[in-house]
């Protein structure tokens, strides 16, 4: 029965450190807080972690070690062992749960992954431009300007897509399949009529329309299923509008010479490609919210198991470590409960705005308080009640993984907010859990 008793009290202890992401959910969805206050907040829980973890859990597993036997460098090596590895699964798993939705969680970790993305994607883009044959002409400077413009047409076998005598309003690059380029004579029937040319990847065709203006010269279908890159005349004159080097070179171009003189004058494409790719570098507040939207639908499970890998490790601690309540890791427990608050706030606001309902957020956020509770019974039931080196040893992977949570999630976030200082909460929290920790240790 006494058993039955802890459990179900050290459960409680669970429940209450984690009831804080309950209450940073609702404050972050009904209630407007300053960025600078929740920053100086997560900092101070990130000090007061790395405390808890740096005295109370390494140090403190390193010298019971030392008191069975064991020398300083061998105590050391086990701890230090399992931090780096209770490190690295929480790195992993983070990464794979971010990279499927779990990033939207925090600002800053949203932002990474957002310009993630578009960095992949603008190096698709960027390595299939340097093989065209109009577009390594433009400088690798401005490559940034263009890649907004940029459009995807999606065309079927047999399809076409212009015919001879339209009125030219965009250039084409084939970015997958193969397209023919059907005579004008073949225009009222182009389905059978054999193409005099057939475009492939890199390919450019369409480009007399946004330099000449006149009508098209031949009819354009597809061969085989095709992925086509478009720019509008419309965007493509705005653009030489506002840069008069680009304006210069599409003067300069003409259909044959802009063939004949691609090996001649043009850049080598492995260094055109390295040098336009440096520049991008930042993403636009409407690229980051449509990135937002998208990236939300199908992630609530990410998300939920996002939150569920950051509440694991340290309820774990908590429970492996409990004997009685005097024996509570309170800084552990209070930098857990701290930061739970501007986490959670942040992520409720930005799952908001992704269009995620209040109750759906709550829910999401009630799965940790679960969490908590199984966490921090089952550290207490397989874990705390031994001093075996298997014990020691899991407790030190738990611990890992609530060092690299602080470094990967919450000292960033706390930056994001406020800024550098965020430095001096950040040794507050860490000196309040020294406090503690000496408080209840023995002299």
């Amino acid at each position: 029965m006494t058993g039955l008793l802890e459990i179900v009290t050290v459960s409680l202890v669970g429940l209450v450190t984690t009831s804080s992401s309950l209450l940073g959910a609702v404050l972050g969805l009904y209630v407007r807080l300053p960025k600078t206050g929740l920053a100086a907040i997560l900092a101070f829980a990130a000090g007061s972690l790395i405390s808890a973890l740096a005295i109370e859990l390494a140090y403190e597993s390193a010298l019971q070690l030392h008191h069975q036997g064991f020398a300083i460098r061998i105590a050391w090596l086990f701890v230090g062992s399992g931090f780096g590895l209770g490190a690295a699964i929480y790195y992993c798993g983070t990464m794979f749960l971010e990279q499927r939705g779990a990033a939207i969680r925090f600002p800053t970790r949203f932002r990474e992954y957002a310009l993630s993305c578009k960095r992949k994607e603008s190096e698709e883009l960027i390595n299939l431009l340097c093989r065209s044959d109009l577009m390594r002409h433009l400088p690798p400077d401005r490559i940034e300007a263009l890649l907004p413009c940029i459009r995807t047409r999606k065309l079927q076998p047999g399809e076409v897509l212009f015919r001879a005598g339209d009125q030219g309003d965009a250039l084409y690059i084939v970015k997958r399949g193969r397209v023919d380029v059907v005579p004008e004579a073949a225009s009222l029937d182009d389905t059978v009529q054999k193409p005099i040319a057939t475009l492939s990847e890199g390919q450019t065709f369409g480009e007399m329309a946004l330099i000449t203006g006149n009508p098209r010269t031949a009819t354009i279908r597809a061969a085989t299923e095709s992925e086509l890159l478009s720019i509008g005349k419309n965007e493509f004159e705005r653009l030489t509008q506002q840069d008069q080097e680009l304006a210069n070179v599409v003067r300069r171009l003409s259909h044959e010479r802009a063939i004949s003189n691609l090996s001649a004058n043009g850049l080598n494409p492995s260094k055109w490609a390295a040098i336009a790719t440096s520049n991008v570098q930042h993403m636009s507040r409407s690229d980051s919210e449509k990135l937002l939207v998208e990236t939300s639908h199908g992630a609530g499970l990410a998300i939920v198991l996002g939150n569920i890998l950051d509440t694991i490790p340290g309820c774990l601690v908590i429970g492996a470590k409990f004997g009685a309540f005097q024996n509570l890791s309170l800084s552990l427990m209070l930098g857990m409960f701290i930061g739970g608050i501007p986490e959670a706030a942040a992520s409720a606001s930005i799952l908001q705005k992704a269009g995620y309902r209040p109750r759906t957020v709550l829910l999401l956020w009630s799965m940790v308080l679960v969490t908590g509770i199984v966490s921090a019974a089952a550290g207490y039931s397989f874990i705390g009640s031994s001093e075996s080196l298997t014990a020691i040893f899991c407790q030190a992977i738990a611990g890992g993984a609530v060092l690299a949570l602080v470094a990967h999630a919450m000292i960033p976030e706390a930056i994001h907010q406020g800024g550098s200082a965020v430095v001096l909460p950040t040794v507050a929290g860490f000196l309040f859990a020294l406090y503690f920790a000496l408080a209840s240790s023995p002299v």
